[in-house]
């Protein structure tokens, strides 16, 4: 037996992969499960939008430099999406 044996350690460890549910309800995130769920394209400043009306804190982009975006208008069908994402994410409870 070699001395480098002796200084082994073999360890076995199982790595579980995280349900979608319980990961960080981030913008990219959420503009993914609309689309994949609903089919739907929807933009960062309606989701902000919907955060507001939901009474959440929308994230301040550090990188915008004016407020643009900020009356883009947002249909009802896509509030009403965004708002089942939040209670997807845990977000909200119910809309």
């Amino acid at each position: 037996m070699s001395r480098r044996d002796i200084n082994t350690v073999k360890i076995t460890m199982e790595v579980k992969q995280k349900d979608k549910v319980n990961t960080k309800p981030t913008y990219s995130r959420i503009k993914e499960y609309i689309l994949e769920t609903y089919g739907m394209k929807v933009h960062t400043a309606n989701i902000a939008q919907a955060k507001r009306e939901c009474g959440l804190e929308p994230k301040q982009a550090s990188n915008r430099k004016t407020d643009e975006f900020a009356t883009r208008p947002c249909s009802q069908e896509k509030m009403e999406v965004i708002k089942q994402a939040f209670c997807h994410f845990g977000m909200i409870n119910e809309i």
